[in-house]
């Protein structure tokens, strides 16, 4: 059996959230131009984003880790959950979510908040991309240290999506 993951739902700015790491959606390239990312960029300072583009570009389903900059949290965690071409690929957004859930390990956090990775420009459904993100971190449990995920959004229905996710998936997990 999964070792348990507490996941809690917040709506509100990722950027404020005081935990062990944020995890945002990324671009190939790394530059922080889109949705939560943009947000981390503004308070965190533009050395992450500096930081993040070094290290690429990366390919989709990939992540990369760079400092918080001036956040309350030591670490961003970049995660490509979408390349340049915009086409919603689920195995794409799956790897992406598990990458970023990987350095749970190396940069020893226990606590994260994520953004809704995936729906910056479109290519994504907040419902599809909560369902397939939800699902990542309940069976990545087991292989990670990370024993609590906020999932976070400023948008109503993102966050919507995120509950219904959680709601259903969770009570499908527990039931099986």
């Amino acid at each position: 059996m999964a070792a348990p993951i507490e996941i809690d739902v917040w709506q509100g700015d990722l950027a404020e959230l005081e935990v062990d790491a944020l995890v945002v959606g990324a671009s190939e390239s790394l530059f922080m131009t889109a949705g939560a990312a943009a947000s981390v960029k503004r308070l965190g300072g533009e050395e992450v984003e500096r930081e993040a583009v070094d290290q690429g570009p990366i390919r989709p389903g990939e992540a990369v880790a760079t400092t918080g900059g001036q956040l309350a949290t030591p670490y961003v965690i970049h995660a490509v959950g979408v390349g340049h071409d915009r086409v919603a690929d689920p195995a794409q957004l799956d790897r992406a979510v598990r990458a970023a859930l990987a350095f749970g390990s190396t940069l020893r956090l226990r606590r994260i908040a994520m953004a809704l990775i995936g729906v910056e420009h479109g290519a994504f459904a907040p419902d599809d991309a909560a369902a397939i993100q939800v699902r990542a971190i309940l069976d990545a449990a087991a292989r990670t240290p990370i024993e609590a995920v906020v999932l976070a959004s400023v948008h109503p229905v993102e966050t919507r999506a995120i509950s219904d996710a959680v709601r259903s998936i969770v009570a499908e997990a527990q039931a099986s």
